[in-house]
């Protein structure tokens, strides 16, 4: 049986797949109008004055601002961040929200590899086998006999991952010391200034009519960063997590409500192979965690 604080946890991250979800299906939107590095700083300027409103209101600016603040480690996290955006968007041209999502899935066993030089994290044979399994469902996932496999669209995706596992390897480096609001203020302030600065040189006007895009676009990745920071608040992070997979069948669902767009078997195949790892990793590591939390109590 779940406790209420992991059954809170798991609806949490639900709402937050299902926000980010919406959020990409925006981007998606935008990445046909827009250069990738805008639609990057897009995304952090829209974002940031309801992030700045949610630290003010929750007084958790002294956390942010403070002598503390290891600079070095937003500033790679926040590079990170916008590499990875932009890789995603320029994907996203070319692949739907499930064949993406599909690829972004390597992230977690990709975090197993990167945990262990950072965090001194050690890996297990069991690791081994998972990442393996998930290595082996990417390939699926790029369909090799149907001429798209490793695609500059895919390649791109892929990079993605792999920024987006630092990332997150960093940030639970950084939180050690710092909290959750200072991660997300100074990586929505980063893609907002950095990725204003970078689009600035070939910035395209904005048409009015994609006015709702950008509204919609901040309100549902501030609402995703909420839910998602709720999430880890309560219960274990391996029985949480595993419930991230349930973004592929937004991104099915959205796919096909607003570009008539369905997953072949590949992408199908090789995603359902990528989640059994991941399920199966998060499942060995359950144990592992509820130790930790006994000794700590």
């Amino acid at each position: 049986m779940h406790s209420t604080g992991t059954l809170r946890g798991i609806a949490a991250m639900l709402l937050a797949c299902a926000f980010f979800a919406c959020m990409d299906a925006l981007l998606k939107s935008l990445a046909g109008h827009y250069p990738p590095v805008q639609v990057m700083a897009l995304r952090g300027l829209t974002a940031l004055p309801l992030v700045c409103l949610y630290i003010a209101w929750r007084r958790e600016a002294a956390g942010v601002f403070n002598r503390r603040t290891r600079w070095r480690l937003h500033l790679l996290r926040t590079v990170l961040n916008m590499t990875m955006l932009v890789l995603f968007v320029y994907g996203l041209k070319s692949l739907g929200l499930a064949e993406a999502y599909t690829l972004t899935f390597i992230a977690p066993l990709l975090m197993v590899l990167i945990a262990v030089p950072l965090l001194g994290e050690s890996v297990q044979p069991r690791h081994w086998i998972a990442i393996g399994l998930g290595f082996i469902g990417v390939v699926i996932a790029l369909r090799p006999e149907q001429g798209a496999f490793l695609s500059t669209g895919a390649v791109a995706i892929l990079v993605a991952a792999v920024c987006y596992a630092l990332s997150n390897v960093l940030g639970r480096l950084i939180s050690r010391t710092e909290p959750s609001a200072a991660l997300v203020f100074w990586a929505t302030a980063g893609m907002a200034v950095g990725g204003g600065l970078l689009s600035a040189p070939q910035w395209v006007p904005i048409q009015a009519g994609h006015a709702w895009v950008l509204a919609g676009l901040a309100i549902s990745g501030f609402l995703g960063q909420l839910a998602i920071a709720e999430a880890f608040r309560h219960g274990q992070a391996a029985a949480i997590a595993p419930f991230e997979y349930s973004a592929l069948a937004w991104g099915l669902l959205l796919d096909w409500l607003f570009w008539q767009a369905t997953a072949d078997v590949w992408t199908l195949g090789g995603g359902a192979l990528i989640i059994a790892s991941g399920l199966w990793l998060a499942r060995s590591e359950a144990p592992k965690a509820a130790g930790k939390k006994r000794q700590a109590a």
